[in-house]
């Protein structure tokens, strides 16, 4: 019945947010305590929920029990289903508030919306070169170590991003998981897709500033 009035009956005594079950406000009061209580028994890495634990326990499992209706692709997270559906759809619902551009996922607006504000919070130790995200950080001191810790399974070839694996162990398996919503084409990576959308769209994002004239590949700016 509070689904329909709208009570909420339960309130931190800290932030004084409100909520219609004890359960949720247990699980809210954690995010002050930081308390963890659900453990995992093969690496010890705790959580605040069961539904995180659960989750992170497929990551030893290997356990993926949601598949996509369109390709068969398996996720071990309903969230990354939904993003991946996308692939197919096309659906691009966050949209950046300053240009209008769309994205599939959130994280992909936060780190466009850094071309705006010009946010780089990741600094190289080394060589004093910034970064929007830490990831391109931890990736670029790779150039300095030469650290490359991902190597594939079939013929050896090391690379510093997993994803750079991924894509790569591609070229053995022919799979190409991203398709164009609107003629159906596939491409192993989810960049080549979204070159390839743009001779759908007409758009072409990267412009020469010193002429204006815009192309829809960084490299065709890069000749010009």
């Amino acid at each position: 019945q509070r689904i329909h009035t709208g009570e909420k009956s339960y309130s931190c005594g800290q932030c004084g947010k409100s909520f219609v079950q004890s359960g949720q406000l247990t699980l809210h009061q954690r995010t002050h305590t930081g308390e963890k209580s659900y453990i995992c028994d093969q690496c010890g890495k705790r959580f605040g929920r069961s539904g995180g634990l659960t989750r992170h326990q497929r990551t030893h499992t290997g356990e993926k029990p949601y598949s996509c209706d369109q390709c068969g692709k398996r996720f071990g997270q309903s969230g990354d289903l939904t993003v991946h559906q996308r692939t197919h759809t096309g659906e691009k619902p966050y949209s950046c508030d300053q240009c209008g551009k769309s994205f599939s996922t959130s994280g992909s607006l936060t780190l466009h919306q850094r071309t705006h504000t010009g946010e780089k919070s990741y600094s190289c130790g080394q060589c004093g070169k910034r970064f929007t995200q830490s990831i391109s950080l931890i990736s670029h001191q790779r150039t300095h170590t030469g650290e490359k810790p991902y190597s594939c399974d079939q013929c050896g070839k090391g690379f510093s991003m997993s994803g750079s694996l991924t894509l790569h162990q591609r070229t053995h398996t022919g799979e190409k998981s991203y398709s164009c919503g609107q003629c159906g084409k596939s491409f192993a990576a989810p960049s080549t897709l979204t070159r390839h959308q743009r001779i759908h769209t007409g758009e072409k994002p990267y412009s020469c500033d010193q002429c204006g004239k815009s192309y829809g590949r960084s490299g065709e700016l890069t000749v010009h």
